[in-house]
């Protein structure tokens, strides 16, 4: 088993580009097919907190469903949040890149090279 992890959507290129950056540093990490199997409200909260962000931060603002889901509201909680990307795991920003207690979105790919150094 790797000690990283990747929310990985393969019809993304940002995504497709952070594995490959993974993989050309000799990093073969556990993928995880978000959009198949998405992560709990538990779980999802832990990557929050790894990433060192808010709910919002990790929302997918251009999706349908952040439209339809009225997600622009502010006065929605948190747990309102997560339960909307819960239900609608596209709305979930990607790619995620997990070592231990830390996390770095994939956006730049480059991003994950922190990751890798720390």
């Amino acid at each position: 088993m790797s000690e990283y992890t990747i929310y990985h959507n393969p019809r993304c290129s940002k995504s497709r580009q952070t594995l490959q950056l993974l993989s050309d540093n000799g990093v073969e990490p556990e993928i995880v097919l978000y959009l198949e199997t998405p992560p709990s409200a538990t779980q999802l909260k832990q990557l929050i907190k790894k990433l060192g962000m808010s709910p919002r931060e990790l929302l997918r603002k251009g999706e349908e469903a952040y439209k339809e889901g009225g997600l622009a509201n502010t006065a929605l909680s948190d747990s309102q949040l997560i339960a909307a990307m819960v239900a609608e795991p596209k709305l979930i920003e990607r790619p995620v890149v997990v070592n231990g207690e830390r996390a770095i979105l994939g956006r730049p790919p480059e991003n994950v090279l922190a990751l890798l150094s720390a």
